[in-house]
């Protein structure tokens, strides 16, 4: 057991390790257009809006999926918040645009997570710098990691129908939000997994064998 513990422990840290690099992904198939069908039609039918034109912002995601090739991409969210939230009828919320934006994030981390997804950066806005006198004013600045285009799909169905966009709309007067394709970065979540994984499993070590937990060597 003296040399075998550390051993099995070596090995279901890989273990972890290599879940860890199957939920993360990052490159897969591109999506099909009868996939791409079948996403909208779904999203229309948990919405509520089977047999209606296509809204804006479907069309605008069904372009984005047509883009797909496959592999992770960032969306990047300019935001402007309401000085007051603003609920349709029959909701019985505060008019915090703050609140109803946290009801938003609480509900939308976990649909990410789900699917490979997370926030990677979130700013306030400090001011101007160069700002045409035509251009947008925003309050923040948010940068999400998707695992691919399909898995946005697969969490825009999930959450077809719920009141997440409810919340969202309530907080925002307006935002913009679009794809980039990662070129060079320095967000190495992979290699800071790595990591958290090896120092987790050495601090175990050392305290496993710290309580002799191993036991003593046969003779």
């Amino acid at each position: 057991m003296k040399r075998l513990g550390p051993i099995l422990l070596s090995g279901i840290f890989v273990g972890l390790y290599l879940v860890f690099l199957f939920w993360y992904g990052g490159s897969g198939k591109p999506l099909s257009e009868s996939e791409i069908n079948a996403f909208i039609t779904e999203i229309q039918r948990r919405a509520g809006a089977t047999g209606l034109e296509e809204s804006v912002l479907l069309r605008d995601l069904r372009n984005l999926a047509k883009s797909d090739d496959g592999k992770e991409f960032y969306m990047v969210n300019l935001l402007k918040y309401r000085k007051k939230a603003l609920y349709p009828k029959g909701y019985n919320y505060n008019d915090d645009a703050m609140a109803a934006n946290t009801r938003y994030s609480h509900g939308i981390v976990p649909a990410l997570l789900k699917y490979g997804g997370h926030p990677v950066f979130l700013g306030r806005v400090q001011g101007r710098f160069i700002h045409p006198t035509d251009a947008d004013d925003w309050d923040q600045v948010g940068i999400v990691r998707y695992r691919s285009r399909r898995d946005l799909m697969k969490m825009v169905v999930g959450i077809a129908g719920t009141d997440l966009n409810v919340h969202k709309w309530a907080a925002l007067e307006k935002t913009q939000v679009f794809p980039v394709k990662p070129e060079i970065s320095f967000v190495f979540v992979r290699g800071l997994a790595a990591v958290i994984f090896a120092l987790t499993g050495l601090f175990l070590h050392l305290l496993l064998r710290g309580l002799n937990v191993y036991g003593k060597p046969r003779t």
